[in-house]
Parts: C-alpha cells; sequence; structure tokens
C-alpha cells in the first residue's frame, strides 16, 4: 500500500510505510518500525552516557531494559485490544502483515514501569533513580517513534486551515469511512480539507520536554523528581494532543481513554512534586536537607560501585603504607644503634693489678 498525494508543509508526495523488503523473503521492514527502533537506540545511549550521573549502574541499567522492553510491547499491544472495538485477545500477537499492528503508548509505559520496578529490585538498583533516567528516555523514544505515525499516515487530527495541515489519500479514505461516527460524538469532519499533523505536535514536545528535564536532571533535589516532570509535562502535552485527534481509543462512544488518563496523571505528579518540593524547603530552612549532588545518595552510590574500581588501588595503598611502616621501623632501628654506648671500663680500672707470688712448690719451671 502506497499513500498518495502526501501533502505537508506546501510539499506533496507519494509514500509507502514499507522501508525495504528482506531479500529472499516476503518479510516487509517498515518506516513505523525503524522509527520505533531508532529512537529505543538513542534513548539507550542517552542512558549509558548519564547513568552515573543519575545514581544508576550502566550495567545493571542495561539489564532492566533488556527484561523490560518486551514486556512493556506486549503490554502496548494489549493496552490497544482492551480499547479498541474492533480487536480480540487473539490478535495480541499479530504477524500477519510483518509485524505489530496497533500499539497504545501508555499501555507500553505501564508494562515498562511495573516490570522496571520488579527488575530493580532483583538488580538492587534505586527505583527513583532508575525512573528518573527512563523519563527522559522516554521523551527521546516517543518523540522520535511519533514518526513512524506519518509513514503509516495515522493518528492525525480533525480539519485545520493552519499552513502544516498534513492530507494524503489514506487520511481522505479514513475521514470519509468514519465521518458519520465522528459526527455523532460531536466531531465534524470534511474528508477534502488539511488535517491536524499530531505526530508532529507530539515530536516536538517531546523533544522540548527532553531539553527541560535533561537540565532538570543537573540541579534535581530529589530522586523520582525526573519521572514527576515527565509525568506532569507528557501528560498535559498529550491531553491537548489527544483532543484533536479523530482516531483516538474510546471507552464508550465519548471517553477518550488517553486523553483522560493524561490528565489523571498530570494532576497526580504534580500534587505529588509540589508536596515533596514543600517538605524539603522546610528542611532547608531547617538546616536538616541534603541535596541528591551533596552527600547524599549520588555519593553514596559512587561508594557502593567504586569497590571493583579502587580495590586494587586501596590493596596497593596498604601495601604502600605497610611497606612505610616497615621502612620507618627499620630506621628507627639503625637510629637506634647509631647512638654511641658508654665504652666498657678498662682492666685496669676495673681490676687491681695482680702482685707476682712465689710458687708453693718452688719450682721455676
Amino acid at each position: 500500500m502506497v499513500h498518495k498525494d502526501v501533502s505537508i508543509f506546501g510539499l506533496t508526495f507519494d509514500l509507502s510505510p514499507v522501508a525495504f523488503t528482506i531479500p529472499g523473503t516476503n518479510w516487509n521492514v517498515y518506516w513505523y518500525g525503524i522509527a520505533i527502533a531508532l529512537g529505543f537506540l538513542l534513548a539507550l545511549v542517552y542512558g549509558l552516557k548519564n547513568a552515573r550521573r543519575l545514581g544508576v549502574d550502566p550495567d545493571r541499567m542495561i539489564d532492566v531494559v533488556l527484561v523490560s522492553t518486551p514486556v512493556a510491547i506486549i503490554c502496548a499491544r494489549l493496552y490497544f485490544i482492551i480499547f479498541d472495538k474492533d480487536s480480540s485477545l487473539k490478535d495480541l500477537i499479530d504477524f500477519s502483515d510483518g509485524g505489530f499492528r496497533g500499539l497504545a503508548i501508555y499501555g507500553g509505559i505501564i508494562g515498562a514501569f511495573l516490570c522496571g520496578l520488579l527488575m530493580c529490585k532483583l538488580r538492587k538498583i534505586k527505583v527513583l533513580n532508575m525512573f528518573d533516567l527512563a523519563g527522559i528516555g522516554f521523551l527521546i523514544g516517543q518523540g522520535i517513534g511519533r514518526w513512524g505515525n506519518f509513514f503509516n499516515q495515522e493518528a492525525f487530527g480533525s480539519n485545520t486551515t493552519l499552513p502544516w495541515g498534513m492530507t494524503s489519500s489514506t487520511v481522505r479514505e479514513y475521514l470519509e469511512s468514519t465521518q458519520e461516527a465522528l459526527a455523532a460524538i460531536g466531531v465534524r469532519v470534511d474528508p477534502e480539507m488539511p488535517v491536524h499533523p499530531c505526530f508532529l505536535y507530539e515530536f516536538l514536545w517531546c523533544m522540548l520536554g527532553f531539553i527541560l528535564l535533561h537540565l532538570l536532571s543537573k540541579h534535581r533535589k530529589f530522586s523520582g523528581q525526573i519521572i514527576l516532570g515527565y509525568c506532569m509535562w507528557y501528560g498535559v502535552g498529550r491531553f491537548f494532543i489527544e483532543s484533536l485527534r479523530v482516531d483516538s481509543l474510546m471507552i464508550g462512544d465519548d471517553i477518550r481513554v488517553s486523553k483522560w488518563l493524561s490528565l489523571i496523571i498530570a494532576i497526580g505528579a504534580a500534587v505529588i512534586m509540589l508536596a515533596v518540593l514543600k517538605s524539603i524547603r522546610k528542611k532547608e530552612s531547617a538546616g536538616e536537607y541534603t541535596s541528591v549532588f551533596g552527600e547524599g545518595e549520588i555519593n553514596e552510590f559512587l561508594e557502593e560501585n567504586s569497590g571493583e574500581t579502587n580495590g586494587d588501588a586501596e590493596a596497593e595503598t596498604d601495601a604502600s603504607e605497610s611497606g612505610a611502616a616497615e621502612t620507618k621501623q627499620s630506621a628507627g632501628d639503625v637510629s637506634d644503634g647509631a647512638q654511641p654506648k658508654p665504652e666498657p671500663e678498662s682492666e685496669s680500672e676495673s681490676e687491681p693489678e695482680a702482685t707476682p707470688e712465689k710458687e708453693e712448690n718452688g719450682n721455676d719451671n
């Protein structure tokens, strides 16, 4: 299938969702999958470069990611199936078209958090530090991954007259087939008009959030602050972007699942953030609070994870100190022996001079 007459930013072109077909097979590699993989890879690179700064051991982080990722994909698919009227559990894993059909990001996030929590406990990683790191990575992955929606010509919004409006043969066909259903919930669309490119809005929102949270991570006051910031930032953005979409997952005919879930998450995170910051301000005023980047958690992490690195150095230091002590002791002994000892008294002084006596037998021999 090729999307005909794709138009955005005044440009018009044809667009295929398939990047290439694996030689010798009928397996297609989709641009959607490439976008998801690229987002995942960039998030992983960021995590590896910044893990220690946030108090997470990179090797243990990899363990958490390797287990959580497949779980997140399955949960993303399951979430979609639960709220999509045309899907059923038998569609949980569907490779009939060369890959998954239908993933919901909130399902993936929920699955990643639950599995990540378990893995952090097993690998002895501080959960909130790992979640802080994951929150920034999520924004990278979600932002880049949204371009997959562009290649699939999906996840778009209602009509717009803005200069960046998007349209294509696929968009027109979808709007024509759902026009009456959308009108029933108060959304009126014209298939011939451009629509909001919601994928672009979310990409820009996630990239801006990534920059802000990265900067905040250098000044965080407590473990968990970044993941709360992620929940607030993404929740607010998704609430408004989801309001524009015409293909939302629904409960009944008028409740957009992701829209209201986003609002609940954003409000909940904001309440927790304000409560913790208020508590910190009280401790700061009382002189009791220690920043994460002071003598607190980050230093504990560095001490805990520097054992292998510093073990040899400490052994060498101990050996050096021991050698120095022995040298010092030897020097002390030499120094003590160098002190002049009192000379023994001469025989003349210590013993009276002998007086010659005649032998009793008179033998001079």
